[in-house]
Parts: structure tokens; sequence; C-alpha cells
């Protein structure tokens, strides 16, 4: 029996987002270790053929109400992004190089960026707007962009989203339980089963 969760996900997802909020408390339950594994969705999408729901525009409509819906259940906030979709190649570069250089302030980075997408519903397309929001969360910006320029970072969100890829990861979040694959924010009460 795996005793840990692995969360595939991008902070780009709002889905990402509000899987992001429960699994620490659901992990914490079960006696689980959440190992959280940042992947390009971008990239997920182009090696699969997948595309955001917001592409089919009844779809991405009907997702935004469920979101909002799921974000009740949740106690949490969730704000729709009018910028989205974000494009999040430096956003998952950096939060690799975080995890890898400095993991104590992982999740310092990520409540950060996901609270700027999804709850402020900043646009972080733009350089300045994503600087400002780093800053407030107590980055250097100009060190936050080294980081994600630098090549052992770059490297690993690419192996990290090939070897997604590799076990059929499609979008985000996805969470694994040993062998089991669990897709979407609306599959935890599966993960808690597996992991009972």
């Amino acid at each position: 029996m795996s005793r840990q969760v692995e969360f595939f996900f991008d902070v780009g997802s709002p889905a990402s987002y509000l899987a992001w909020t429960q699994l620490p408390a659901l992990c914490a339950e079960a006696g689980a270790t959440l190992v959280h594994r940042p992947m390009l969705l971008g990239g997920v999408f182009q090696a699969t053929g997948n595309a955001s729901p917001a592409a089919v525009p009844v779809k991405g409509a009907y997702s935004r109400v469920d979101l909002g819906r799921y974000a009740r259940r949740y106690g949490v906030p969730l704000q729709q992004n009018p910028h989205f979709p974000i494009i999040t190649l430096m956003l998952m570069r950096a939060a690799t190089g975080v995890q890898m250089r400095t993991p104590e302030r992982f999740q310092d980075f990520l409540r950060t960026v996901f609270t700027g997408l999804w709850v402020d519903a900043l646009d972080l397309n733009q350089p300045a707007i994503t600087a400002s929001v780093l800053a407030g969360g107590g980055f250097d910006p100009a060190a936050i962009l080294a980081l994600a320029n630098d090549p052992e970072v770059k490297a690993q969100l690419r192996a990290t989203t090939d070897e997604a890829v590799a076990r059929k990861v499609f979008g985000a979040p996805t969470m694994f339980v040993g062998d089991q694959m669990f897709f979407g924010q609306d599959r935890l009460d599966f993960v808690r089963e597996a992991l009972a």
C-alpha cells in the first residue's frame, strides 16, 4: 500500500488550485505524504492532443460554474481570471526551481502565485505584474527569473512533464496513489479511498 499522493499540477489550472487547497489536509488525515510534481500543462496538452475545457465555449462556461460550486463546498476563494489562459512556462520553471533550491519556500511560492491567479485574478502574462506579485510574497523577482532560466531547472521541469506524459497524464491536476491515477480535483474522494 502506497502512503503517498503524487500531485501533478500547473498553476495555470484553476482545478489545480482547488486541489492544492484540499490535498494537504486529506493527506494528513490519511497519514500520507503529499509529493508535489510541477509539470507544464501546455507540454502535456501538446503531447496528448488534449486542450483546455475553455477551448470549447459551452464546456468552458460549464466548467467555470462547476469550479465555483467546488470552491464554495471547500470554503475557499476562487475568482475566474479574465486573462486566462496564462502562459505558465516561466511560472512552472520558477516553481520547479524553488522546489529544488529552496524547498522551505515552495509552499509560500505556490500560495503567492495561486492567489495572484485565482483569488486576485491578475494578469500574470505581464512580467511587471508578476514581479509585483512575487515581491508581495517576499520573493526577489530577479532571483526568481534567474532560477527560471537555470538550465538544470529547465531540464527538471521537462523531465517531470515527460514523466507525466509517459504515465498517461493528460490534464491537471492528476494524482497518483501507487499505480492508480485520478484526474481532476473532483476525484479527491477516490484519492481518499485509495489511501484508506
